[in-house]
């Protein structure tokens, strides 16, 4: 049962408060972890309450795990199969299979069981964490047991120095490649992870998940395994395996237990063989309130003013996963209604959204952002997003839509809100037409959220204060993660935004036809910038100076020059 199925269930059951319902959501929505795990973890329905009200609603029953399963049962399902989905099956009797699930909605996975052992399927439910430790202990759920048994091994078949492509091919099917990967991913959705890395070098094939904006190492597969392991990737994303010299780009779509998931995939030559980068966008995801993004009130209802405009452009800034489209997202949520019509063109759609036309960049077949939007403006739009201005000639199309009476949301990278000035007139926008069409530029970055059950106060190293230009006051304390279990012991727990709004206002409008620096753009706003904004989190046991500190280096540089 996804998150958004079981909220629903929740908010029609008389069993449960909707003040606890509004707690667990908030939550979910700050933290990512799973509606369920944040109920169970806060005790606010027992477990056993909660399973009869999913049962109920799926129509079906909810069981005790059994004591042990025999093997003859368990090995009727692959393991791939079981830990993609999350299933695990727990008798036979009769020519029916009876499986345990996380989500007893979705019928395609039993559809495709039955096909699979020839049984008629049964599905029940039974406790998460049951469930999760039965499917790691029959199935070897864990990349550590699972890397460290192959480390262990004698069998070294899977030989690096193979070049041949149709030994590749046979390779990347073997029982061992094939969960190793699906194990990999697994995990790296499991822990939220946005990317993984997979990187070869001299000795070691390092394999790194990005969770919360940072790095973390996993214990890496042996070595000799890479070859193997790469062409398997290559092969689920529909590259060509042959082809190991030149970069390539390709595209998987998975769905594990009740999560729809798609991986940009991405490979390029290193001097020790190919390194892989799969981005996860997961389809499922809900869709963010712009009330929970970070957002202080006085910046939050600036930009609820723009957002109710009907022409003009707003542009979010940013480097890259500072979460601009998030935020573009849930402002087009609050803004749309039936009577108005969106259209969007992004690289890649990230969140499908219900009463929305969203069209994806496909340049192989010459779909790119400019060719794109002008096709969108013929489609007799009220509001447009375009993913990204990369160029001039998209800049000029997004301007004009905005002059002839749209409203354009679109995103730059620029490392503060003053810079996106700059830079358009660096494409080659004439100011005037950006003095014009320009409403509101927002800026924002992702600091890391300290850890609730292990933040602690702490002492910040006070030359990082001074040269930040940070003063605590007397008396108050600010708090860091210490790290623990909860956290993977990195001291934070999920992200959230800080932001710096520049509303376009008649004086800035003249300014810009000057061609000014953004330093001046900024000073003539008076606004505050995103390390302030940063400080005031920090102020409020949200974060901690030196996540401030990492995220805001670039815009405080920007400032300086």
């Amino acid at each position: 049962m996804t998150d958004i199925d079981l909220l629903q269930v929740l908010t029609e059951s008389a069993e449960f408060p909707e003040d606890k319902l509004q707690k667990a959501k908030q939550e979910h929505l700050e933290t990512g972890d799973s509606l369920e795990d944040i109920i169970l973890r806060h005790h606010m329905i027992e477990e056993d309450r909660l399973l009869d009200i999913k049962s109920r609603a799926a129509g079906v029953q909810w069981v005790e795990m059994p004591d042990k399963i025999a093997p003859s049962v368990v090995n009727l399902v692959p393991a791939e199969f079981a830990l993609r989905h999350c299933i695990l099956p727990l008798h036979q009797e009769n020519g029916s299979l009876t499986v345990a699930a996380v989500d007893p909605s979705d019928l395609q996975i039993f559809d495709d069981l039955r096909m699979l052992t020839g049984c008629e399927i049964e599905v029940v439910l039974t406790r998460r964490k049951d469930l999760l430790e039965n499917i790691e202990r029959y199935f070897g759920s864990s990349i550590e047991k699972m890397i460290a048994n192959l480390s262990t091994s004698d069998d070294e078949t899977i030989i690096s120095s193979s070049d041949d492509i149709a030994d590749l091919r046979e390779l990347a099917r073997e029982p061992t490649v094939v969960n190793l990967v699906n194990l990999i991913i697994f995990q790296a959705v499991q822990e939220n992870a946005s990317d993984i890395h997979i990187e070869p070098f001299e000795k070691e094939l390092k394999v790194r998940y990005r969770i919360d904006g940072m790095l973390q190492e996993i214990p890496p597969p042996p070595k000799h395994l890479q070859p193997a392991v790469i062409s398997r990737i290559k092969i689920m994303s529909e590259m060509d395996i042959a082809e190991r010299y030149t970069p390539q780009d390709g595209h998987i779509r998975l769905r594990m237990a009740d999560r729809e998931l798609d991986f940009r995939v991405s490979t390029i030559p290193t001097v020790h063989g190919e390194s892989v980068v799969m981005r996860i966008l997961d389809k499922t995801n809900v869709l963010m309130e712009i009330s929970d993004l970070g957002f202080y009130p006085d910046t939050l209802r600036t930009f609820k003013q723009a957002l109710h405009r009907t022409y003009g452009i707003i542009l979010v800034t940013g480097p890259t996963g500072s979460g601009k489209t998030t935020t573009l997202y849930a402002a087009l949520n609050v803004i749309k209604k039936p009577s108005v019509k969106i259209v969007t063109i992004e690289d890649p759609v990230e969140y499908n959204i219900e009463g929305i036309n969203q069209m994806q960049v496909n340049p192989k077949r010459g779909l790119t952002f400019a060719n794109g939007l002008r096709a969108i403006v013929r489609q007799d739009p009220d509001i447009i997003m375009v993913g990204e201005i990369r160029d001039f000639e998209t800049a000029e199309i997004a301007i004009r839509s905005a002059l002839t009476g749209h409203l354009v949301f679109s995103t730059l990278h620029t490392n503060n809100a003053s810079g996106a000035i700059t830079r358009l007139m660096d494409m080659g926008v004439d100011p005037y037409l950006i003095s014009s069409s320009i409403t509101c530029v927002l800026a924002q970055r992702l600091v890391r959220v300290n850890c609730p059950k292990c933040k602690e106060p702490y002492e910040p190293d006070a030359e990082m204060l001074r040269m930040a230009g940070f003063t605590i006051p007397p008396g108050t304390e600010v708090y860091k993660g210490a790290g623990c279990e909860h956290c993977h012991n990195q001291g934070y727990k999920g992200r959230i935004g800080i932001f710096e709004l520049l509303p376009i206002t008649d004086p800035i409008r003249d300014l810009i036809l000057t061609r000014p620096s953004a330093n001046q753009i900024h000073q003539m706003a008076g606004i505050r910038n995103l390390r302030e904004y940063g400080w005031q989190k920090v102020m409020d046991d949200v974060t901690s100076v030196e996540e401030v500190v990492r995220v805001t280096q670039e815009d405080e540089m920007a400032n300086m020059d």
